[in-house]
């Protein structure tokens, strides 16, 4: 069986850092668990470095730290949904939202519930996913400030998630003076200006993060110990935490191009190859996991360099062995390293083994 390990000692480093660094630079932070999906002992690590707060987009995730620590705040990291109003309420302190019909009906739920549930707002700065239009900002503020059951303590915004776009100074500058709008129209105070994430994090070891954005969120340059520019470990920390160990189940000298008519497989792919491919033969290892466990090949990194995943089916991945071929037999392990989207889509798998390396 296919299965992941978590470095208990990396993840302590990479946490370990980010808390030194955040309280250095007198800015919060709370982790986002997301990656983990619920894990109940990967979780327990977590919670066991002493976090504060945590943030996640599933509610049943947040359910379980509640049940593992009700003290940790909690923080729904997504518009919640009109059906899941009610959990959201019950099970996170706080939630990012950006319609006013969802907050009010939020306000009903912390009412009836006796709670007093905080609401971020986030606003859009260009990335075009979830977010307030800036100029209907005062607007949407003085519409939901006085609703019962719920707080305004933050604005928020979210960048690089869907159409790639970065942070920068000048965008983060703009979210601070959002939150300086407010204040003097309203004279109310907003705590919280959460314009951090993992991607912003090389902008603070720049010095070009204004002191108004006070609050962070990270969760892959904890896991992982990158720098999302560059795709590099951030020096002092200790790179990711995950290992993915799959057992090989078959091994064959095969041709490298396929015989027979082409068309796309169920993936919708269309195999590629060159006119130096005819007539050459390779070994080709079958491995235990398949696209129905991650999604994307590309997502998968061989620690051996020398081989090369080719492809795969729902319950397959096909690698060549290139010259490693007597390095290697049917029952043996191959070790991966993982990109953040494949550790996400492999967590979330029942078909994967999590292990703990606690040394």
């Amino acid at each position: 069986m296919a299965y992941i390990e978590l470095h208990k000692d990396k993840l302590k480093q990479n946490f370990n850092y980010l808390d030194r660094l955040f309280k250095e630079e007198g800015r919060d932070w709370a982790v986002v668990s997301k990656i983990l999906c619920g894990n109940e002992k990967y979780l327990k690590e977590l919670i066991d470095l002493g976090v504060n707060e945590i943030c996640d987009a599933r509610i049943s995730n947040l359910k379980m730290i509640k049940e593992l620590n009700p003290d940790i705040d909690t923080v729904y990291i997504k518009p919640p949904a009109k059906d899941h109003i009610e959990d959201v309420v019950k099970y996170a302190d706080a939630s990012f939202n950006t319609e006013l019909e969802t907050i009010k009906w939020i306000s009903e739920e912390a009412v009836k519930q006796g709670k007093l549930h905080k609401i971020i707002i986030m606003i859009e700065l260009g990335d075009l996913r979830e977010g307030v239009m800036g100029g209907e900002l005062i607007d949407f503020y003085e519409s939901i400030f006085k609703l019962p059951g719920i707080k305004v303590t933050g604005i928020g915004t979210n960048l690089n998630c869907v159409s790639g776009v970065y942070p920068s100074q000048d965008k983060l500058v703009q979210l601070c003076l959002y939150e300086q709008l407010i204040e003097a129209k309203f004279g109310r105070k907003i705590p919280w200006v959460t314009g951090g994430t993992s991607v912003v994090l090389p902008l603070l070891f720049k010095k070009q993060v204004p002191k108004g954005v006070n609050h962070f969120r990270v969760g892959e340059s904890l896991f992982f110990g990158n720098d999302l520019w560059t795709e590099e470990t951030i020096e002092g920390m200790g790179g990711s935490v995950f290992k993915l160990f799959t057992q090989i189940i078959e091994i064959n000298e095969k041709p490298k191009v396929p015989v027979g008519y082409l068309g796309q497989n169920p993936s919708g792919e269309t195999v590629e190859f060159t006119n130096e491919d005819y007539g050459v033969k390779s070994y080709r290892a079958l491995l235990d996991l398949g696209v129905l466990d991650v999604s994307n090949t590309d997502f998968l990194v061989p620690q051996d360099k020398r081989l090369e995943l080719i492809g795969g089916s729902s319950d397959m991945l096909v690698l060549d062995l290139g010259d490693a071929e007597d390095d290697y037999k049917v029952g043996d392990f191959v070790t991966f390293d993982l990109k953040y989207m494949g550790a996400l889509r492999l967590l979330n798998s029942d078909y994967i083994d999590k292990k703990i390396v606690t040394h």
